[in-house]
Order: structure tokens, then C-alpha cells, then sequence
């Protein structure tokens, strides 16, 4: 296929959804069923596009890659900048190089996934729901237009980031998906809980969306510092043209390694928050107050990842910025994070009863496994693991809204909307009740736990366990902290897997809700189905050589040399002018990250079914690790109070600041104060000119006004109507005329008349 055909396809994958919002927001609004079949046909023409592309490029010789990674690059003048008539534009595109292709491949098959499943999950064909902005159990959802109209702008925001060859573009995608996120976290937007003391904690949909909204806000506006410094150092925002070596040599001459590397760090603010990493976690765990589909859209296909793509699409600049020329503080900042991240979240998900919300905090630590393989130098590690997680994660999400369909429905038989359907304690054998929910929840927390060799998750945990190994072996003690925090956290991964798997599925049912579940309808069941494939076999394409007995028999980790050509030749050529510590390399078969992959698994397995599925839960048994963890178990359970210590440290003074400082000193006190006094200066100012217009402008004019009407009353005298009158004053006025031009003509000879008089009389 030409390039130019590929160029063209690759511009068209996000818009298919895209029109497809647009056209059930402003047409097909109103009609339920014809707005969740053009969101259908949005994503699905997009799962096409995006594998005709991706599969191109997979098709594409290793080594042609290697030298040109780049295989589709389209672009169009979007913004002069500078002098225009110089004719220098800000330009808009799409690009796909070999990360581009697997993205596209993993993102567009789980959102199609998750769009079949949305039907069956909203009871489309079930009698129609009466309320609005709350669940509607087994009757269909009213607000079913709105909800595929927002999940269409969410996929086609995910698939323009994905295909942005700048970071202009992917920011745009990256704060739509923000609003959609915000808008299907608070879909239910009437919902509001009465909850008793022994429940599982929630907070509305309205209050978890706002959270969601403004803790990821905080992260963005340091990102968009490091976008505008970004563009101010590399005099462009493309990826292909900013990441060559030349142009990276360039960068640290201006502004030295240390800078590029707290570049890097600005930008990886955003992944903090977008992929909830700490301390920015705290939004994804209430996220689940939205649908199931939304949560698995967030989780798996969208959203979070999205923030981890971004940081692996901008690692040359991380590299460089902890390089030789920059600073080790850049990689152990990143790594950190991440480790910590895996391991803390992973301990809370321990303790937690809600079936999604331990899902949630498993987000959250597989992504900190992904933060801390790149802090680590895995660029493939992290985006293989991103692949695999991917697939999985969102398999186990729409499994575990299946499970709560399922007992949404034994509420319904039974008449018992109080007992919360999605708490674990109130499950127990669902096994038999829902086989297809349950076996492809086997496999999705199979391939969550790292069951070795089987599934996708052990091959992608294990070539993160290999690069951390790898890199203390060359002398790094972080390569050492990485494996070992990370290490607890994939033998806690498997523990609270296995844990959920039992409180679930295995035994006998604890409720009647559970006693009268049933599965779920094959629009639910079949993405389940689809998704299980990939969980497992998805990790089989990432397959070393040298690994014993297998890697000889595949003799192709074919993701590791297509994933890494994206970036090999720019590593290479960095390596060779000695700014970065290493070039994209095959790392060499070790047993010890191989056992310790294996330990951490096999034995976190182990331990759950030791305590949970061995002798599964009975009705109203007490959790078994309450009493032996004691106050560990409540510090847990309550997610080491990191909601608590924010609400006291920074929501609490921030509310008291605003309500006292801003607004009772600054607002009531200042500006308030200020605008009375220009008011009150005003309004004397006003006063006097009042009583001055008063004077002036009323006493003079009435004066003026006075003195014509009494001479108009004078005058008026005249006009009796009697002719006499008229006749008498004429001849007086005639009269006084005649005198007065007498006198005029005989002034002279008087005036000498008197003279001679006078000068007789002396």
C-alpha cells in the first residue's frame, strides 16, 4: 500500500468517532438505538483503519525500519508564526512509526470491545428506565445517546493522540479525553448515597468527576509549561524532528542536559496525573463511580494510558536528560515514583472489598510498573507492558460489570436494593452461576498475577524484572530498588488476585443476591470472550531468544526488535556522542529476574488461595486478615488515608484560605472597600454637581423664565381686540416720532440758540 493511501487512512482512524459524536449530539440524539449503532460504526471503521495501518508497518523490513521508523508522516499549515510573509507555519499531522502500530492495534480492538459491551451492559431492548442521571437496574438507560456520544469523542480523542506527530496535537486529545472523562465519571450525576457504617465507602458521581477533573488539571498546567519550553529550546513540537540526535546535540548545547532533563520532568508532571501516579492517585480509585464501560475505557484503552504513552514517545528527551550530560536525579525521580506507586497502591487493593475498586488500584500499580521501567532505561519493557495490560485490564474491568450486572439482577429477584452489589463479602459462588464471566476472569487476573509462560503478563513483568536486573548489573543501585519494590509488588499483584478470585467465585454464595445471579447477555460476554485471547496471547510476540527451551523454538522477540526500532538508530547515534548511558540493546538471558518473576507469581498465588480459596468465605465470616494485620489492615482498608491527610493539608486550608483570606479580607475587605470608595467619591462628587446644576441650570433659567413671562404678561395688556385702542396708541406712537425727529433735525440750531443766551446772561 502507498504511502500516500496509508498517510490518508491514518487521518481518517480518529474520525470516525469523532463524526460520530457529532452526528448523535446535533441529529440522532433522540433515537437510542440509532445513536449506538453510529457509535458502532465510528469505532469499528477505526478498528479497520487502524490495523490496515498498523499491520502495514508490521509488515515493513526490520532493518528499513531501523534507519527509517517513520512510515506514514502527513501534515498541514496550521498557524503562521513569526513574520507571515516568511511563510514559517505551525503545522498539524499524523504520523505512525512502529509504537504508533501497536497502539493502534491494541487501543482500537479494546474500545471496539468495550462499545459492544456498553450495549448489554445498559439493557438496550430492556423496558425503558424513567430516571435520569442515576442506574436504571435491568430497564434500559434513558440517557443512552449522551453516553455513546461521549465515548465516541473519548475514542476518537484517544486515537488523535495516538496519530499526533507533534505534541501540540496529542495535548488536544489529551485534554478532550480530560472533559469526556469527567463527563462519564459523573454520568450518573443524580446518584447519591445513603450509606450505613459496615458499607464500602463512596463519594457521588458529581463530586468523584470534579475530583478527577481538577486533580488532573493540577498536572496539565505543569505539563503545558514543559510543552512551551519544549517549543522555545527545539524551535518545533514533532516528535521525528525534535528527537533526532542532531537536534537533541543542539538542545544540550543550549540549555545542557540538566535542563533538558527538568524539561523531561515537566512533561512527566502530566503522566503523573493522567496516569495516576503518586501523589496524583487519588482521582482514579473514585473514577469507578461511572459506568463499568467508562472504567474499562479509563483504565485499559484511554486516559491512563494515554499518559504513559506519552512518556514513552518523549524518552530520547528523558534519556538524554539523565544521561552523562544531564542528571541521574532525572531517572530515580521517574523510577521512584513509579516503584513506589506499584508498591503502595498494590498493598492498598489488599485490603479493599469493592470488586472494582481493587481493579483500580491495580491500575494504578501496573502503571507504576511501567513509570519505573522507563526510569530505568525499559523503553521496550514499558511499552510492551502497556500493550499487555491494555488488553487484560480491560477484560477484567467488563468482566468484574458483568459480575455486577449479574448481581444486580439477584437484587432484583429478591427485592433488596440496600445490599451493595458490587462488595465482595457479598458474593461467593458466582462460579457456577456465571461460567463465561468467571473463566475469562481467570484468565484476565491470570494474565494480571504473571502466571508464567501462560500469559501476557508474565512476559512483559518479566522483561521489566530483566532491565532492572540488567541495569544494576552494570553498576546503577537502581536497577537494584526497581526490582526489589517492584518484586513485592507483582507478589502482592498475584495475592489480591487470587483474593478476588475467591471472594467471587469460589464457595457458596453469601447473599441472596449472589444465590439468584445469572450471566450476563452475549453482548457482554462475547467482548469477554475476544479480550481473553489477547490476555493470553498477546505476550507471546515479546518472547526472547535467549530464553531457555521457548526462546530458541519462536527465535523472533518480535516486539522488542519492532518497538525498538522506533527509537534504535537515535539511540545509537546518541550513545555514539556520549549522551545517553545506552543504546536499544538485546539484554542477555539471567535467571535471576526469570526466578524472581516466577517467585513473585507462583508464590503470591499461592498465599491467596492459601488463605482465601482453600476454605472459601462463609456467610458473614470475617475477612482473614483483619485479625492477624490488626491496624495495618484498617491503615489499608483506608488507603493509607491519603484522602484524609489531603482534605487536612490542602483542601481544608485551601477552603479556608479562599473563604477567609480571598474572600472576606481580598474581596469583601479590598476590592470591596475599594469600589465603596470610588462609589461613595462618585456620589459626593455627584452631590455637589447636583446642587451646581441645580443653581445654573434650574434657578437661573427659571429666573430667566420669570422675567419672560411677566414681560409677556405686560405685553399681552396690549392685545385687547378693540380697533379704538389700536387707532388712539398708533397716533400717540405716531406722535412721539413726529417729536423725536423734530428734535433730531433742530438739535443744532437750539443747541446755538441756548449758547447765545448764556453768554447774554454773564
Amino acid at each position: 500500500m502507498s504511502e500516500e493511501t496509508l498517510a490518508l487512512l491514518t487521518w481518517l482512524i480518529p474520525a470516525g468517532p469523532l463524526l460520530a459524536f457529532f452526528v448523535i449530539v446535533l441529529f440522532t440524539n433522540r433515537s437510542r438505538t440509532l445513536s449506538w449503532v453510529l457509535a458502532w460504526l465510528g469505532v469499528f471503521s477505526a478498528l479497520i483503519l487502524g490495523w490496515t495501518v498498523a499491520l502495514n508497518v508490521a509488515s515493513t523490513d526490520l532493518h528499513h525500519l531501523e534507519t527509517h521508523p517513520t512510515v506514514v508522516a502527513s501534515a498541514i499549515d496550521w498557524l503562521p508564526v513569526g513574520d507571515y510573509f516568511q511563510g514559517t507555519w505551525l503545522k498539524m499531522g499524523v504520523a505512525v512509526d512502529p509504537l504508533t502500530a501497536v497502539m493502534l492495534f491494541m487501543v482500537t480492538f479494546a474500545v471496539t470491545m468495550i462499545f459492544v459491551y456498553s450495549v448489554g451492559y445498559h439493557n438496550w431492548g430492556a423496558p425503558l428506565g424513567k430516571v435520569l442521571g442515576v442506574p436504571n437496574h435491568l430497564q434500559e438507560e434513558p440517557l443512552l445517546s449522551r453516553f455513546f456520544a461521549y465515548m465516541s469523542l473519548f475514542a476518537g480523542a484517544m486515537l488523535l493522540l495516538v496519530v499526533a506527530d507533534n505534541l501540540l496535537l496529542l495535548f488536544v486529545g489529551w485534554e478532550i479525553m480530560g472533559f469526556c472523562s469527567y463527563s462519564l465519571i459523573g454520568f450518573w450525576h443524580a446518584r447519591d448515597y445513603h450509606l450505613e457504617p459496615e458499607n464500602i465507602p463512596h463519594i457521588s458521581p458529581r463530586a468523584a468527576a470534579v475530583k478527577a477533573f481538577l486533580t488532573t488539571r493540577v498536572a496539565d498546567v505543569v505539563m503545558l509549561l514543559g510543552i512551551v519550553w519544549f517549543y522555545r529550546v527545539f524551535g518545533t513540537l514533532n516528535f521525528a524532528e525534535a528527537f533526532s540526535a542532531h537536534s537533541l546535540e543542539e538542545a544540550v548545547v543550549k540549555v545542557g542536559g540538566v535542563g533538558l532533563g527538568v524539561m523531561a520532568l515537566l512533561l512527566f508532571t502530566g503522566t503523573v496525573g493522567k496516569s495516576a501516579q503518586w501523589p496524583l492517585h487519588v482521582w482514579l480509585p473514585d473514577a469507578m463511580e461511572g459506568p463499568t464501560p467508562v472504567s474499562a475505557v479509563i483504565h485499559a484503552a484511554a486516559m491512563v494510558s494515554a499518559g504513559v504513552y506519552m512518556i514513552v514517545r518523549i524518552y530520547p528527551l528523558i534519556a538524554v536528560g539523565s544521561g552523562p550530560e544531564g542528571s541521574n536525579a532525572v531517572s530515580w525521580i521517574i523510577a521512584g515514583i513509579g516503584a513506589f506507586t506499584a508498591l503502595m497502591a498494590a498493598t492498598i487493593a489488599v485490603a479493599q472489598y469493592d470488586v472494582k475498586g481493587v481493579l483500580a488500584y491495580s491500575t494504578i500499580s501496573q502503571l507504576g510498573f511501567m513509570v519505573a521501567a522507563l526510569g530505568a532505561g525499559g523503553y521496550v519493557a514499558a511499552a510492551f507492558h502497556l500493550i499487555t495490560h491494555g488488553f487484560f485490564k480491560a477484560l477484567l474491568f467488563l468482566a468484574s460489570g458483568s459480575v455486577i450486572h449479574g448481581m444486580e439482577h439477584g437484587a432484583h429477584e429478591v427485592h433488596d436494593h440496600h445490599t451493595d452489589p458490587q462488595d465482595m463479602r457479598f458474593m461467593g459462588g458466582l462460579r457456577h452461576k456465571m461460567p463465561v464471566t468467571f473463566w475469562t476472569f481467570l484468565i484476565g487476573g491470570m494474565a494480571l498475577s504473571g502466571l508464567p509462560l501462560i500469559t501476557a503478563g508474565f512476559w512483559s513483568k518479566d522483561e521489566i524484572f530483566a532491565e532492572a536486573w540488567h541495569l544494576f548489573e552494570k553498576g546503577d543501585p537502581l536497577g537494584l530498588f526497581v526490582l526489589v519494590m517492584l518484586g513485592l509488588a507483582a507478589f502482592l499483584t498475584a495475592f489480591y488476585t487470587m483474593r478476588q478470585i475467591s471472594l467471587t467465585f469460589l464457595g457458596k454464595p453469601r447473599t441472596p443476591l449472589a444465590e439468584n445471579a445469572h450471566e450476563s447477555n452475549r453482548f457482554m460476554t462475547v467482548p469477554l470472550v475476544l479480550l481473553s485471547i489477547f490476555a493470553i496471547g498477546a505476550g507471546w510476540f515479546g518472547i526472547p531468544e535467549s530464553f531457555p527451551v521457548l526462546g530458541p523454538i519462536v527465535n523472533n522477540n518480535f516486539f522488542h526488535h519492532f518497538v525498538g526500532a522506533t527509537i534504535y538508530e537515535t539511540m545509537a547515534e546518541l550513545e555514539h556522542l556520549h549522551l545517553v548511558d545506552a543504546a536499544i540493546e538485546t539484554l542477555p538471558f539471567s535467571w535471576v529476574p526469570l526466578i524472581a518473576s516466577l517467585v513473585v507469581a507462583l508464590g503470591g498465588l499461592f498465599v491467596g488461595w492459601w488463605v482465601y480459596g482453600r476454605k472459601p468465605l462463609a456467610k458473614n465470616q470475617q475477612d482473614p486478615l483483619v485479625r492477624p494485620l490488626g491496624p495495618i489492615h484498617v491503615f489499608l482498608n483506608h488507603k493509607w488515608y491519603w484522602d484524609e491527610l489531603y482534605q487536612v493539608v490542602f483542601i481544608r486550608p485551601t477552603v479556608y484560605f479562599s473563604e477567609k483570606v480571598v474572600y472576606e479580607v481580598v474581596d469583601k475587605g479590598l476590592i470591596d472597600g475599594i469600589l465603596h470608595f470610588v462609589a461613595l467619591a462618585f456620589y459626593g462628587f455627584g452631590r455637589y454637581m447636583k446642587q451646581a446644576e441645580e443653581f445654573v441650570f434650574g434657578r437661573s433659567v427659571d429666573w430667566v423664565k420669570d422675567q419672560f413671562l411677566a414681560m409677556t404678561k405686560i405685553s399681552r395688556q396690549l392685545q385687547t381686540g378693540k380697533i379704538q385702542e389700536y387707532v388712539l396708541v398708533s397716533v400717540l406712537i405716531i406722535a412721539v416720532l413726529t417729536a423725536v425727529i423734530l428734535a433730531v433735525n433742530y438739535y443744532g440750531p437750539v443747541t446755538e440758540w441756548f449758547s447765545q443766551i448764556a453768554l447774554f446772561v454773564n
